[in-house]
């Protein structure tokens, strides 16, 4: 056996042949005539193997197709194909639309195939995720396992995550799409320069005009996913697959980051498929969207699950979900997510910047009623209390985002928030040094009570249109905070000043050592990673005025954090 640097990189087991053919760019007939192209990489063996297939918008170049040759290697047939209208496939991309029907075309031209034993096995992050959810539910008793990565079965949400915009995601992904037809010297310069014009086109006001000044065009998907800005549309539900989830019976491995992107949706379909009765297997790494880590871990995962449900040696783990603890480094085995039994405490912002937890925790929670309708459990009492805080957040110098559930690796995950603690219009309320280990797992959410009014006019008038960013940090004994999970919420229009805005922070796994401080950042936003809220109610995109917008932070407000049972 020739040497193998990629599997054992990948940690995946021994090669079974040294050997795999290679057929590219194969057409694949659509049923409206469209020829999607995909590439074959076929072991040597003399035996009938399962299929794994991966359908993506990224091209079937490095380092996919290093990846497909050494899962080849393993024992499997891989189809790599390009999904409609991008690499040299046939037809036009409009994302999201036509993933079923082609899906489900490309399973008929495989079933012609001589090669093809009747096994069908799909991999893949993100939008290579989101393919299979497409295809998953119609595929039969063929689909013998997925292994999906970073992904969700419905993209509305993640796009208007917390009732804003995930600006960042969309247009970061936007510009790459269009990267991949233009130039390859002109788009290699843009990258080495910092991609400046994605970030003028970031910054743009008004939104609509922000694909232009990135990509020198209109493009077409991102002016419709300004205009279709509630995903309970018919646009987002014809084109998502949440509601297929109950029909899917085949083995699911979910491989998720904690700074990941699509992290709270990905839990919801594992929700979902719990709910429907199946068993699906969750694997929640240190990771965001882009981590090396996750690719050689989704990788390892992947191959083994599919061996497992395929007849290979491997065996399904006792404990379907595993997830990796912060700040402890280590691992963590549960048999369902959130955590049965798991009890919640309320830290209480106070004065003085000052954080401080419930003395008596919550009643346990069975994994049954957990979590309640809206998240958090209702503060009482509603009424204005006392001023805790207040800022000033400005839409012309939006809050920007620091680390966190970014796509793009170089400005995601784990950092100092000493910069942006620093800007006036963010407030920090940090406890005590803790005495005790705080281990905190599971599902985090937030009750802040707001009272918004116009900034720079008459300081008495109502403000109904605002965001409220809250985020977990851990303060270290240098002082430095570093962020671990955080979300959004984008205020009801009829929101009454005074009461509490709830926000569902991203879940996580972490345990805070003796002597680290809990810390609670509050602004009223993170830009790029949300649009800005221009504090005017302007319908996505035409922010033709940015006015600013006094949060004064009353009692009571708190985040309750689910501890370890």
């Amino acid at each position: 056996m020739r040497l193998d640097p990629v599997g054992r990189w990948l940690k995946l087991p021994p090669a079974v042949t040294a050997r795999v053919a290679v057929t590219k760019a194969i057409p694949v007939r659509m049923r409206d005539g469209a020829n999607l192209r995909a590439d074959h990489y076929a072991p040597t063996l003399d035996a009938q193997l399962p299929t794994v297939l991966v359908r993506t918008p990224y091209g079937r170049g490095a380092p996919t197709s290093i990846l497909c040759r050494a899962v080849a290697r393993r024992g499997f047939h891989v189809l790599i194909q390009s999904c409609r209208g991008t690499a040299d496939s046939g037809g036009t991309f409009e994302p999201l639309a036509q993933e079923r029907e082609d899906g489900l075309d490309t399973l008929d031209w495989l079933r012609a195939q001589p090669w093809y034993d009747g096994r069908l096995l799909t991999y893949g992050p993100s939008y290579v995720g989101f393919v299979q959810w497409a295809l998953a539910a119609e595929a039969g008793d063929e689909l013998k396992a997925m292994a999906t990565v970073v992904t969700a079965s419905d993209f509305g949400p993640p796009t208007y995550a917390g009732g804003a915009f995930s600006l960042d995601t969309v247009l970061t992904w936007s510009a790459l799409l269009e990267a991949q037809r233009g130039p390859r010297l002109e788009n290699a310069v843009e990258l080495l320069r910092g991609q400046p014009r994605l970030q003028r086109g970031l910054a743009r006001v008004p939104m609509v005009e922000a694909d232009r000044v990135t990509v020198g065009n209109e493009i077409e998907f991102f002016q419709r996913w300004l205009a279709e800005a509630d995903p309970a549309n018919p646009y987002w539900t014809q084109r998502g697959h949440a509601h297929r989830l109950p029909n899917v019976t085949a083995p699911v491995l979910m491989i998720g980051g904690w700074y990941d992107i699509f992290l709270p949706w990905q839990l919801a379909d594992y929700t979902a498929l719990r709910a429907a009765g199946r068993h699906p297997h969750l694997t929640i790494g240190p990771w965001h969207h882009g981590s090396a880590g996750l690719f050689q871990q989704s990788a390892a995962e992947a191959v083994a699950w599919f061996r497992a449900h395929t007849g290979g040696p491997e065996q399904i783990r006792d404990h379907p979900v595993r997830v990796h603890v912060g700040g402890a480094d280590g691992w963590l085995e549960l048999r369902d997510w959130p955590p049965p039994k798991s009890r919640l405490q309320r830290w209480y912002l106070g004065k003085a910047a000052t954080l401080t937890a419930d003395a008596a925790e919550l009643p346990a929670l069975d994994e049954d009623v957990w979590p309640t309708p809206d998240g958090t459990p209702d503060p009482s009492p509603t009424a204005v209390g006392d001023l805790l805080d207040s800022f000033i957040y400005d839409p012309k110098d939006p809050t920007p985002a620091l680390g966190g559930p970014r796509l793009v690796g170089k400005v995601a995950g784990r950092r100092d928030n000493g910069p942006v603690e620093a800007r006036p219009d963010v407030l920090t309320f940090t406890s005590e040094p803790l005495t005790a280990p705080l281990f905190v797992v599971g599902p985090v959410t937030a009750a802040i009570t707001v009272r918004a009014t116009t900034a720079g006019r008459d300081e008495d008038t109502p403000a109904p249109h605002f965001d409220v960013f809250v985020r977990l940090c851990e303060v270290d004994e240098q002082g430095r905070s570093w962020n671990i999970c955080d979300g959004l919420a984008r205020a009801r229009p009829d929101h009454t000043p005074g009461t509490p805005v709830h926000v569902d922070l991203w879940p996580t796994a972490y345990r805070f050592s003796p002597g680290r401080r809990v810390r609670i950042q509050i602004s009223g936003g993170a830009h790029p990673r949300f649009s800005r809220n221009p504090g005017t109610g302007a319908p996505l995109g035409h922010e033709l005025e940015l006015r600013k917008v006094r949060q004064e932070i009353l009692t009571p407000s708190f985040v309750t954090l689910p501890l370890a049972p």
